[in-house]
């Protein structure tokens, strides 16, 4: 075997062990928090907090379709979790926005969350956490791709 391939399957035996770990981390993460929101929901909930958004960029930021952005919105609409308006700037469009209760849901599932990495977090050595800081830098540079 040559190098070229050892170091292929390498890089791909890391890359399966890094997705299981942070698909079980994820896994961990929504069951210890019992949210009443699904994740999906969750993700558009944050993308909204710095401001209201389209259906569509929210669809494009989410990596989803439109219409299933569509859902999305409408099932969060009919929670009172976000409104949707037409945009001033253009009347053919419309924009989702947080609601109060919105933010307050997005708070409080944050909170239940990141409870439970806090605890795993403070169990590792200093060093450990030092990794860990290094690692959440390069993956947060991996999912912007």
């Amino acid at each position: 075997m040559s190098g070229d391939e050892v170091g292929h399957e390498a890089i791909s035996s890391l890359s399966e062990d890094l997705r299981l770990a942070c698909m079980r981390i994820s896994r961990r993460v929504r069951f210890e928090s019992t949210d009443a929101i699904a994740p999906h929901q969750f993700s558009v909930l944050s993308r909204l907090e710095d401001g209201p958004l389209t259906p569509r960029a929210l669809a494009d930021v989410e990596k989803v379709s439109a219409p299933s952005m569509t859902r999305t919105v409408g099932c969060l609409a009919d929670d009172g979790l976000v409104e949707r308006h037409d945009d001033p700037q253009d009347g053919r469009r419309v924009l989702v926005e947080l609601t109060a209760e919105g933010r307050a849901t997005l708070a409080l599932t944050r909170r239940r969350r990141d409870k439970w990495m806090t605890e795993r977090v403070a169990e590792l050595t200093g060093d450990e956490q030092a990794t860990l800081r290094a690692a959440t830098d390069l993956l947060q540079r991996i999912a912007a791709r």
